[in-house]
């Protein structure tokens, strides 16, 4: 998935759905197995969009109240820019 097409909604709703088969209790082990290493990736997807949307949000903020935007690059931890201390990348 990149990063300008992943769907925040459809991969929490999948999450939702995998969540209500686990706590059915009628999988297999195996099965559970599964569907928990692929709750986790979605975890993460969902966990990192909104960790975009907040940095972007903050960058926003951070220009003297102008609103404009810049794309976030995740890599570009030496933003001079931002005056906030870094959050552990």
């Amino acid at each position: 998935m990149t990063k300008n097409s992943f769907a925040f909604e459809q991969s929490l709703a999948e999450l939702e759905a995998l969540v209500r088969k686990m706590e059915s209790g009628e999988m297999s082990l195996e099965a559970s197995l599964a569907a928990f290493e692929q709750g986790i990736r979605l975890t993460r997807d969902c966990q990192k969009a909104l960790s975009d949307a907040e940095q972007k949000v903050q960058k926003l903020v951070a220009q003297n109240g102008a609103l404009t935007t810049e794309p976030f690059d995740q890599e570009d931890d030496g933003d001079s820019t931002n005056g906030s201390p870094g959050r552990g990348h």
